[in-house]
């Protein structure tokens, strides 16, 4: 209180000095302790303000430690400087200019909320600080922080507003409070996606469902590409065609996504693929056959492990060789899938600790598929397209090895075969005229 009267008269007696003529209780002493007061919160100001971005950006600049570094980079001191111009004025303003007037309300007013939506803009930068660390860390990679970040300034921002209405109109903000209860209906409207994507992102949170860098397949929104973000209201995905996807973040809980993560961590990326056979190249094995296939390096012990099966079998239900019915022999086709299952077990870069194994699939239309299923080791997605295609060039490439076709349909065949007649005594009659010699000419 010494203090505060003390000010006071030094501050009336220097006015009295300057002005001889302005009484306290005249509007031109309030407007010159209006003055006063903004100068020196001015000035404070912009002292701090230097001190801060010179002295204070080298002093963190030198220290080795992030978190200074980036409370700077996102202004959390910048903000925090207000702070002072506005304490200035509401210290001084009880001080120099008279309590019961209007001009010290309005000041008072002014003071407390230049000082709240200061603090909140520090708390903002704090909280974008408090997520850049944490996006910097290995606890990034199990679950991002984005959601809560933003519910927490959703909540600050809510609570400088309720208080900053209460200030204006002199009210316990608890009764604001309670009447916002009356437009529940209207504020759930309002925020439903905000709703739905905070309790979405505490189940992506808690469940580890995704994190950012995160491979994720969508088919109904088409997209499938690499999470950038996971916010409160939105998911920003970038596509592999380079465009960029926003979708809510609740239609990752409501919504079939599919998620590469577990293929990407576990170093194997799935081949499954299937060539069709022309079942008219099946065929048992001759002699000539097998003596070429044992020479194949992958197939030769294989052929005479069942080479010497056969002969014991036969042996056992005494079976001649020469009889065709009951002998055992033998297929192209059946000696091509081992030579795979050898293959892809030599192959350098097929994963040999998960699945493998190469299939025959129920025969159709256009032949007996025969499936490869296996893992590469490599997963990015260029070198994984380079393994699979060379896999299969070395298939298709077997084929007439093994003196098996592939099944392709011909647009010339199927023309030939639409445009020749289909009824069989038709087709004779036709071939019947073709044979007749033409006699018209001779009589």
């Amino acid at each position: 209180m010494e203090l505060k009267a003390t000010t006071r008269d030094l501050f009336n007696s220097t006015v009295t000095q300057i002005f001889p003529s302005v009484d306290v209780d005249d509007n031109t002493y309030n407007l010159l302790a209006l003055a006063t007061i903004a100068t020196v919160a001015i000035v404070l100001f912009i002292l701090l303000r230097v001190l801060v971005q010179v002295y204070a950006s080298r002093l963190f600049k030198r220290t080795k430690n992030r978190w200074d570094n980036a409370l700077m980079d996102y202004g959390f001191f910048r903000h925090l400087v207000h702070l002072v111009p506005a304490l200035v004025m509401f210290l001084l303003t009880p001080v120099l200019i008279e309590n019961e007037g209007v001009l010290h309300a309005v000041v008072i007013k002014c003071s407390l909320l230049y000082m709240m939506f200061a603090a909140l803009l520090a708390v903002f930068s704090l909280l974008s600080t408090l997520e850049y660390l944490y996006n910097s860390s290995y606890m990034a990679n199990r679950a991002s922080i984005t959601g809560f970040i933003q519910v927490a300034k959703l909540v600050f921002t809510i609570l400088v507003l309720l208080l900053s209405v209460s200030i204006i109109i002199e009210r316990n903000p608890l009764i604001l409070l309670s009447g916002i209860t009356a437009i529940a209906a209207v504020l759930l409207l309002i925020f439903r996606d905000t709703i739905l994507g905070f309790v979405a992102g505490i189940q992506i949170a808690a469940n580890r469902m995704f994190k950012n860098g995160d491979w994720i397949s969508i088919s109904k929104f088409e997209v499938d590409g690499e999470i950038k973000e996971i916010g409160l209201t939105n998911v920003k995905v970038q596509n592999w065609d380079m465009t960029v996807s926003t979708l809510p973040t609740y239609s990752l809980t409501n919504e079939a996504v599919k998620n590469w993560r577990g293929m990407q961590e576990s170093g194997g990326r799935r081949i499954k693929r299937a060539i069709y056979i022309d079942v008219h190249s099946v065929r048992l094995c001759n002699k000539d056959m097998l003596e070429r296939f044992s020479k194949i390096r992958y197939i030769s012990e294989y052929l005479a492990q069942k080479e010497d099966e056969l002969r014991s079998w036969h042996k056992d239900y005494s079976i001649a060789e020469d009889d065709l019915l009951n002998t055992r022999k033998l297929t192209n086709i059946g000696t091509f899938r081992a030579y795979l299952n050898a293959y892809l077990k030599q192959h350098p870069h097929v994963s040999q600790s998960m699945t493998m194994m190469v299939r025959q699939l129920p025969p159709t239309e256009l032949g007996l598929p025969l499936e490869i299923y296996c893992f590469s080791n490599q997963i990015a997605w260029t070198r994984y397209e380079d393994i699979q295609a060379d896999i299969f060039d070395h298939v298709l490439a077997m084929l007439d090895v093994f003196d098996l076709r592939a099944y392709q349909r011909d647009s010339h065949l199927l023309a030939f075969s639409e445009q020749r007649p289909t009824s069989g005594r038709v087709a004779r009659e036709c071939d019947e005229q073709a044979e007749e010699p033409d006699t018209s000419s001779n009589t």
